[in-house]
């Protein structure tokens, strides 16, 4: 160690009143002397103050699978270990291993602000810079959107949005992503970014969005701007059987020491914490289930001593006394590191360089071990790699749109704004499409009765706890309905909130409003974003509380006004959504839903060969298929694949035949089979089906069962005996 680090090593001296201190540091004196190394206090700090002891106490027997009273040596034997006053430590250390603290201090000169983070640059090429190639990619993807010619709208917001993007040298930053989306296209992997990137005229030509900017009233700021100085969001949904392609991609072309998965930090919430308190301090198996299984998620991150009784227990207790005490102060408290669901970080030089890593569960894979809200505040390059059922299930009814009856569709090509699509949903029937096929959103359509894309928008994020929580649905119906009179009370209100119907829906709004109303900055907005994701686990969101009242009332808002604006922040709080990810889910929506409309056939074949997903069982999807006439045919030995798909009926209309997928109890591997060796040669009986597969009586009595050897043996009763 001494060769490794030279003059950059110490001896730490821990006195921790453990009755040995005097003869611990007479021998590490001792040990400087001969191996020639200074001496410093160390505190061995485990807890910010002394009475934090009782939750070290029980974290470590946490930690260590064990109950507090059966933890013995594994617990230190006094509360020393925490951050002691320059007074106390006076007493206890002599002056020069104090002073060596401070030499050690003083010989630092590391900042964050000396991380230099550099975008990966072999995605230029050599005959490139970052600015001209971003610029003839989006040129060329500008005349393929347009073919008859580009609108001088649109030119004039490219040319907005790349000097924008050139100034603050993000570039590199849309390259990348474009890469990956470039890949996934080349392999016919359906994709389909969102984020704050949703609204830019350059993502849509580049490919990484398919929302038109002529469908959508946005501006570029508010992705990306000057003030805030990080990175627009760029999230990309892929097809969630084919994501770990472009996952494998992304390792391939950087490696696994440039490119890594984000960490996610898991926090204590009520009942995991009622769950290992109770174990560590002894309860039972039984005890332990029915005080986690008596909180209910209404009751947020409070424990009610009402809970403790329902379970059984008396709050009074002085077991149950201490429970109480160590899960409130645990809650909130993380609890381990997971990593992020996609969101990978790839950089030019060694990740290790620039950010703590380490192995994830599956070889060959990294993890950062910081969380998104670090990794913005140093800047670094984050991509959401995303899996999507409905993406998945999008792209398969386009291909058997096309092996039907040769019509080829995209999601930029699936005719817009279409009259009888906005019918069907203004009905209600929605089963099966994206994000409008739940209850809630069922009964919300014939009230809202969306005409166009930006109704869509509004619905996607209007049946969310934020705008519901927030008293902003009811409001916005009203006027919507012309039952309520829309007014502002300014007009820097009104360009905000103008679209809305003066409600604010949006997490962009309520940033918007903050400026605009309140007079706060741009970061200042950025920081109440972050405090109302997190306030509910956290808190945070008090010092916003009077500076936006005083705000507002300081530029002559109502008090009424102000206080019912923070109403509605602290309801996001509770999940809003950003109109970006709206608009990019309303596409889906709408694309799912003209498919319903005019291939019923084939959206349902493709839900049911992408199962599980969505709210609705594959039986349920058939029942709707056929209350809206289509023909659904069951699994036939002779004519069934593995998965559903389409027959003509006898007027070419295409009908819906199931797929061994739906016998239940049947492998894949045997359905597969089956389909296989049948080749052009039907089976003619269940003996030579049997030679021919080799399947066991388990497989045989499920496809009885289902009557897929109807064309065999008769009726399925009569199959299966």
């Amino acid at each position: 160690l001494r060769e490794t680090f030279r003059d950059r090593l110490w001896i730490a001296v821990e006195l921790l009143a453990d009755g040995r201190q005097r003869d611990q540091l007479a021998r590490l004196r001792d040990e400087g002397r001969r191996l020639k190394l200074p001496l410093v206090a160390s505190g061995d700090v485990h807890m910010h103050c002394r009475a934090r002891r009782v939750l070290q106490d029980a974290v470590t027997a946490i930690r260590h699978g064990t109950t507090v009273d059966r933890a013995g040596f594994m617990l230190y034997p006094n509360g020393e270990r925490h951050l002691r006053s320059l007074e106390v430590l006076q007493r206890i250390y002599p002056p020069d291993l104090l002073e060596e603290t401070v030499r050690i201090a003083d010989a630092i000169d590391f900042s964050l602000d000396e991380l230099r983070y550099e975008y990966p640059d072999e995605i230029v090429p050599d005959s490139d810079t970052p600015t001209t190639y971003l610029r003839r990619l989006t040129e060329e993807g500008m005349r393929k959107r347009w073919p008859q010619g580009v609108p001088q709208k649109v030119v004039r917001l490219v040319e907005h949005e790349l000097e924008l993007i050139g100034d603050l040298g993000y570039e590199p930053y849309f390259l990348t992503v474009y890469d990956i989306v470039a890949f996934a296209r080349s392999q016919d992997i359906l994709c389909q970014g969102r984020g704050s990137a949703a609204n830019s005229a350059v993502c849509f030509c580049l490919g990484i969005t398919e929302v038109d900017p002529a469908r959508m009233e946005m501006l570029v700021e508010r992705f990306i701007s000057k003030e805030r100085n990080e990175p627009p969001d760029i999230d990309v949904d892929f097809e969630h059987e084919r994501r770990e392609e472009v996952i494998q991609y992304i390792y391939g072309k950087y490696g696994r020491e440039r490119a890594a998965l984000a960490a996610t930090i898991i926090c204590y919430r009520p009942r995991s914490a009622l769950r290992d308190i109770g174990k560590v301090l002894g309860l039972s198996d039984l005890q332990v289930g029915r005080l986690s299984r008596s909180m209910q998620w209404w009751d947020g991150y409070k424990v009610d001593d009402s809970r403790i009784l329902e379970a059984g227990l008396s709050p009074d207790s002085p077991l149950i006394k201490r429970l109480l005490y160590l899960v409130r102060e645990l809650i909130g408290f993380p609890r381990h590191l997971s990593q992020h669901v996609g969101g990978f970080v790839i950089a030019n030089a060694p990740l290790y360089e620039l950010v703590p890593v380490e192995n994830a569960a599956m070889p060959e894979r990294t993890v950062i071990q910081w969380e998104k809200d670090d990794l913005e505040e140093l800047g670094l390059l984050k991509v959401d790699i995303l899996g999507l059922g409905m993406l998945t299930a999008i792209r398969r009814a386009f291909d058997l749109i096309h092996g039907f009856d040769g019509r080829r569709y995209t999601l930029a090509t699936v005719p817009a704004e279409d009259p009888l699509v906005y019918d069907m949903i203004c009905d209600g029937d929605t089963v099966g499409v994206f994000q409008i096929e739940s209850r809630a959103q069922m009964a919300m359509l014939p009230r809202l009765r969306p005409r166009c894309f930006y109704d869509l928008v509004i619905e996607v994020a209007i049946i969310r706890p934020g705008p519901i929580q927030g008293d902003m649905v009811h409001p916005y119906l009203r006027r919507r309905n012309g039952e309520e009179a829309v007014d502002y009370p300014s007009e820097e209100v009104k360009g905000v909130l103008q679209r809305t119907l003066g409600v604010p829906i949006f997490q962009e709004q309520v940033m918007a409003l903050a400026v605009a109303a309140a007079g706060f900055t741009p970061g200042e907005a950025d920081r109440l974003r972050r405090a109302m994701a997190a306030w509910k686990r956290r808190g945070g969101l008090g010092p916003f509380e009077d500076k936006l009242i005083d705000g507002m009332r300081r530029r002559g808002y109502s008090e009424e006004f102000a206080r019912q604006i923070f109403r509605q922040i602290e309801g996001f709080g509770e999940y809003g959504f950003p109109e970006s990810h709206s608009a990019s889910f309303a596409l889906l929506v709408y694309v799912s839903c003209w498919l319903k409309c005019h291939t019923p056939a084939a959206f349902t074949c493709a839900l049911l060969n992408s199962q599980p997903m969505g709210f609705y069982s594959a039986s349920q999807l058939v029942q709707d298929l056929r209350r809206h006439g289509v023909e659904v045919r069951g699994v036939d030995i002779n004519r069934s694949g593995w998965d559903c798909s389409l027959e003509p009926d006898e007027d070419g209309a295409a009908v819906l035949r199931l797929g061994f997928r739906m016998v239940k109890r049947l492998p894949e591997a045997a359905g597969h089979a089956i389909a296989e060796r049948r080749g052009t040669q039907a089976y003619g009986s269940t003996q030579q089906l049997l030679e021919r597969t080799g399947l066991d009586r388990r497989a045989l009595e499920a496809l009885a069962s289902a009557g897929a050897l109807k064309t065999l043996e008769g009726q399925r009763h009569q199959a299966r005996w």
